[in-house]
């Protein structure tokens, strides 16, 4: 998680996006001359029936963009926790943040703050203050070895915590960062016996941005010998953060072995991965592996490199679908920085994580290609404001089996005030998440499905694309008709559901994305059917007042 404000990168747009603010459709001959009756999967070879252009007869539909009269008002989350990290303990979510900061609800939609700020007397960070001149001896303050580049601000600085119980040790851990400039860092680690703290600091772990002279203050040494840390490690006599990380934004993960690790990364280097030691909590340095991206110090590069804007790993198994999904968030963070959040995945903890292009940027890519966005800035019924630089998410799947992202949002209001949101997704039939447009309010998608009838209809649709700009997703509206067309004002194509299923398709241009529909409430309590579907690394979602 990037704490300096940056200026976001250039738009970078996907070819051939379809909806309105998303970029010009890209068509074939065949489909430009609106002569086929058929749309072919490129991939499977499978042809499907379509209505073509000169069928449609579009003064039969409206595609005013009205909102139809939906009550406009954004859920309140009571909480301004940034960088939310989850944990749920019995009946019990809690997120951590940045700044210290940390809540907890009982809905995932109402958040009571329990901790928020640098302050001596905060219940959760324990005795950091009575171990300061150690906890934060390399980084994040004044008297730091490194030096903060943003002294206006002052004091500590302290990073993405998150936290996890540790079976073995019978503790709450929490990893966490302290940071002075944009690539100097530590990961360093708490513990408790309670999710709400104190966590008491142990000690640093990882350590990232030193120079020739600050390396030997550090643990490198103890690792690897000097040789490698000047060769590799130092470019000159700075740190060489383009191919190393920025030691922030720990996520700590049990897989389905019972082994623990713990990924991080912002920026820099990108994003890396190191074993942990369940019975201390600490960091196991492996063995080099130069082939496999192995570095003794650092662990596993799992993706990224070069300074391109990735951050905020957070690794999540699912056995249902037997894949460990890899989310992060892209761009800057600032309300107009593009800030999103993408998704990888692998049938190993520890990688290759791949899109659904079967691809991963590595250093010197366009990474806007790149990973599956699920959600990035955008305008829907219902909202007062649109959601803008949604991003720095983690991820549960609760005692029930639905599974969650949780993310800090910003709104199109001309703050940087960002507040909470938690979403259900819903892994579609290839196993990808599609992230549901509302925040939850306790919907349960029907596992028998719904008829068709319920499903067709009037919808307001936004494609979120996969540019990292400021450009805010509108909604364009499309019908699916019970025939199975699929119309908007200036495409047509198909839909269909899967019998006795929530899955999905919907074929417009040449594009397939596939999905699930799902009955929930907007923002403002009123009946919806949804639906949310992925193909291409673009995130397309619809919804529909209920007559």
């Amino acid at each position: 998680m990037r704490k300096i404000f940056l200026a976001a990168t250039a738009a970078l747009l996907f070819p051939a996006m379809l909806f309105t603010g998303c970029g010009s459709a890209s068509v074939n001959n065949e489909r430009d001359a609106a002569s086929s009756s058929k749309i072919t999967d490129s991939s499977t070879g499978t042809e499907t029936d379509i209505i073509t252009e000169k069928e449609i007869d579009r003064s039969a539909y409206d595609f005013s963009t009205g909102f139809d009269g939906a009550l406009s008002k954004t859920l309140s989350s009571g909480a301004a926790v940034h960088d939310p990290s989850i944990l749920k303990c019995g009946d019990k979510y809690y997120i951590f943040g940045s700044h210290m900061a940390a809540a907890a609800s009982d809905d995932l939609i109402s958040w009571k703050p329990i901790a928020n700020g640098y302050s001596k007397g905060n219940p959760v960070f324990g005795q950091i203050y009575s171990v300061y001149d150690e906890a934060f001896a390399y980084a994040g303050s004044p008297r730091s070895l490194i030096p903060t580049d943003d002294a206006d601000r002052g004091g500590e600085h302290v990073w993405a915590p998150d936290v996890i119980y540790n079976k073995a040790m019978g503790k709450y851990v929490m990893y966490y960062c302290t940071t002075s400039t944009w690539n100097a860092s530590n990961l360093c680690y708490g513990i408790s016996d309670s999710p709400e703290g104190p966590f008491e600091w142990q000690g640093a772990l990882i350590y990232s941005g030193f120079d020739k002279d600050t390396i030997y203050s550090t643990d490198v040494l103890d690792h690897v010998d000097e040789d490698h840390a000047v060769t590799n490690y130092l470019k000159g006599p700075k740190y060489r953060y383009e191919d190393w990380p920025n030691a922030i934004d720990p996520n700590a993960f049990y897989d389905k072995d019972g082994r623990m690790w713990l990924v991080y990364g912002s920026w820099s280097g990108g994003i890396f991965l190191l074993e942990i030691d369940e019975s201390t909590g600490k960091v196991i340095h492996p063995e080099a592996d130069p082939e496999n991206k192995v570095d003794a110090y650092y662990g596993k590069r799992l993706a990224g490199g070069g300074h391109m804007s990735m951050e905020a790993p957070y690794i999540l198994w699912d056995e249902t679908s037997g894949y460990y999904y890899l989310f992060v968030s892209y761009g800057g963070l600032n309300r107009e920085g593009g800030y999103q959040i993408r998704v990888f995945r692998s049938t190993a903890p520890d990688g290759e994580y791949l899109d659904m292009n079967g691809k991963k940027p590595d250093k010197g890519l366009n990474h806007a290609y790149y990973g599956l966005k699920l959600s990035g800035n955008y305008m829907l019924p219902s909202l007062t404001k649109a959601y803008m630089a949604t991003g720095h998410n983690s991820a549960f799947i609760d005692s029930d089996g639905k599974k969650y992202i949780v993310y800090h949002t910003r709104f199109d209001n001309g703050s940087e005030g960002h507040s909470p949101r938690v979403h259900q997704f819903i892994v579609n039939a290839d196993g990808w998440p599609c992230m549901l447009p509302y925040q939850t309010q306790g919907e349960t998608v029907s596992e028998s499905g719904y008829p068709k009838e319920e499903l067709a209809g009037r919808y307001y649709m936004i494609d979120q694309g996969t540019a990292i700009n400021a450009e805010i997703a509108q909604p364009e509206i499309i019908y699916l008709n019970e025939d199975g067309t699929a119309v908007t004002e200036k495409s047509s194509g198909t839909w269909e559901v899967s019998d006795a299923t929530y899955h999905m398709t919907i074929d417009l241009e040449d594009r397939t994305y596939t999905g699930v529909f799902c009955a929930m409430n907007d923002e403002a309590g009123t009946p919806v059917m949804t639906f949310s579907a992925v193909g291409f690394n673009e995130s397309v979602w619809g919804v529909k007042y209920i007559e």
